[in-house]
């Protein structure tokens, strides 16, 4: 399912030639306000197209012990790695995501949807969908601006994401964000979309 343009090669060229505009080196504002208000440090936590991942750094020094790191490309892994050595091997996968198998309680989205074909967007909601549990929810970051065709990154519109979402989620949260990094403002959305269990999926 791999689009050739953004295959393994060509996120790790992007780490190679430090091309890597996305990373704005610390855990992003609305995603760590969430994060600071979970309760149960025990849930099973993926963060898909990681990156760098401060967001799993973040968690961990909080006490998240069972947070997953997926990324195509080995570099950011060994990055976060080099951050936090006593991180587990186990967790940091490099793999793709749309050949990744597990089941989690949340999924954390931040800068992963928008790096992929626009193609891929039915998909990686299906894909979601079958990776969480029931009642688990994707939370994160979409870029709200109009798609275009020289990313990534790749914009959309709330209407956009709500036809991709709706028949697999509900969504419990779809708006502007209030609290985006200087850089992002008025170009964020957050979401919190909650597995439908009577999808037809």
């Amino acid at each position: 399912m791999r689009i050739p343009k953004f295959d393994q090669s060509y996120w790790e060229n992007k780490y190679e030639n430090q091309h890597t505009g996305w990373n704005i080196g610390y855990i992003s504002t609305p995603i760590k306000a969430y994060i600071d208000n979970l309760e149960t440090k025990e849930i099973s936590i993926l963060i898909p197209g990681a990156g760098n991942s401060f967001e799993a750094e973040y968690l961990y020094r909080k006490g998240f012990k069972n947070v997953t790191v997926l990324d195509i490309a080995k570099q950011p892994l060994l990055n976060l790695k080099e951050r936090l050595i006593d991180f587990p091997e186990s967790k940091l996968i490099q793999a793709d995501f749309f050949e990744h198998e597990g089941c989690y309680d949340l999924i954390l989205e931040q800068t992963f949807f928008c790096a992929l074909d626009p193609t891929l967007r039915n998909a990686y909601a299906i894909k979601m969908f079958h990776l969480l549990k029931d009642k688990g929810k994707l939370v994160g970051l979409l870029f709200d601006f109009l798609l275009n065709e020289e990313g990534p990154p790749f914009g959309g519109s709330i209407f956009e994401y709500q036809k991709t979402f709706q028949e697999y989620f509900e969504i419990k949260n779809l708006n502007r964000c209030i609290n985006s990094i200087k850089p992002r403002q008025g170009k964020e959305l957050f979401i919190i979309f909650e597995k439908n269990i009577k999808s037809r999926l």
